[in-house]
């Protein structure tokens, strides 16, 4: 888990810059520059646009963030989750011309360029606030987390050393990044004015509101089908008819059914079914998604109860016997049993205005002159990087 899991890559530049104003009393403009304000703009001020060798970077706080680092950064959009920066703008790449591609990438690449600086200076701010004395207990909380990354690999630590190198990471650098999730969270956390007590009738509102989107639970059925498939039944000769054959076995299975069988193993038996092996038992599934010829079964378990058996059911090219093993009928979440989730989503959204509400003035309050600079540097990379792919395999055809 990391700072994204909670805060997107934009809004994380947002709250730092909502905390900085909280604590300098962001409403009286007339009034002298707080402590608080002072130390917001000398942070500012220590973002730069250097040249280096192979292109620009940024130095915030002195630390560097390359374009490469941009490039192979999570692309921070709900619909890019698990790419990279790189991964999502390929396609552009390839099938747009340059000042369409740098039009349209300048969004995105600036989204995980004001991320990465936020991430630094809010960090940076962040630590400040708490101060020195946390350290031995930071140090224990990201020892843990190293601990439990490692038991994902069955406590396999030269596997879990592979995976970080993947990542570009080691342990060390792992807990870093660990510390530094911990204590921009911990402050966040107390700068944040979203947590007063949710009421019901706002509860009540919201759920009203959202629940053919949220609370809205499909009906759903699951069962035990012996399948005999009118095409796959044995006869004694060529003048033998399949389908009285099939009626008779159907007749006949439902028969020993009812005399205390036991439904599993005469479908492990009999069943032609693609669920034979596991004794017919099919997995939950919505009664509205069967399709043909299973779409007979769903008309039947409207009717039944678990435990009723259904059958011979006779419909093209099969026969069916089912056994209804569960039963949930369409209908909404109550309330009652979806408060804590709808307590979270309130908060959520709480937070979330406030700091689309702030959003304005605090990107004017934090401009970063230099940024778009670097940031065009990156789409430009970008561009280039994939375009040459395409013209190096298509040179070789």
């Amino acid at each position: 888990m990391d700072i994204k899991a909670k805060f997107s890559q934009v809004k994380l530049w947002i709250l730092f810059f909502a905390a900085a104003l909280v604590a300098s009393g962001c409403g009286d403009e007339s009034s002298s520059p707080s402590e608080a304000e002072k130390e917001r703009v000398a942070i500012t001020e220590k973002i730069q646009l250097v040249e280096k060798a192979g292109g620009l970077v940024m130095v915030v706080g002195g630390e560097t963030i390359t374009s490469d680092e941009i490039i192979e950064s999570p692309a921070g959009r709900d619909e890019a989750e698990g790419k990279t920066l790189a991964e999502l703008l390929k396609p552009l790449a390839e099938n747009t011309g340059e000042e369409v591609f740098k039009e349209q990438a300048k969004t995105p690449v600036k989204d995980v360029v004001t991320g990465k600086i936020s991430g630094i200076l809010l960090y940076q701010y962040a630590k400040r606030e708490i101060g020195q004395n946390a350290n031995e207990a930071l140090d224990k909380m990201a020892e843990k987390e190293l601990r439990k990354f490692v038991l994902r690999y069955g406590g396999d630590e030269a596997k879990a050393d592979a995976v970080l190198k993947e990542k570009g990471l080691d342990r060390r650098k792992f807990k870093e990044e660990h510390k530094k999730m911990i204590i921009t969270q911990s402050y966040l956390s107390t700068k944040l004015q979203y947590r007063r007590p949710v009421t019901y009738g706002e509860l009540a509102e919201y759920y009203e509101t959202h629940r053919d989107e949220f609370f809205f639970k499909p009906g759903m059925v699951q069962f035990r089908l012996i399948d005999i498939d009118m095409s796959k039944v044995k006869v004694a000769d060529a003048q033998s008819n399949r389908t009285e054959e099939a009626r008779k076995l159907g007749a006949e299975l439902a028969k020993r059914i009812d005399e205390g069988e036991d439904f599993a193993k005469l479908a492990e038996e009999y069943s032609n079914g693609h669920r034979q092996a596991f004794g017919g038992l099919w997995p939950e599934i919505q009664p509205d998604s069967l399709a043909a010829p299973y779409v007979v079964l769903a008309e039947r378990a409207e009717d039944m109860k678990p435990g009723d058996i259904a059958g011979p059911i006779e419909t093209v090219g099969h026969i069916f016997i089912m056994k209804l093993e569960a039963k949930e009928t369409a209908g909404y979440e109550p309330l009652e049993k979806a408060q804590g989730r709808v307590r979270e989503m309130i908060l959520t959204d709480r937070r979330n205005k406030a700091i689309d509400e702030l959003n304005a003035r605090l990107l004017r309050e934090a401009a970063i002159g230099q940024m778009d600079e670097f940031v065009d540097f990156c789409v430009e990379k970008i561009y280039k990087m994939n375009t040459k792919a395409v013209e190096t395999v298509e040179g070789t055809k």
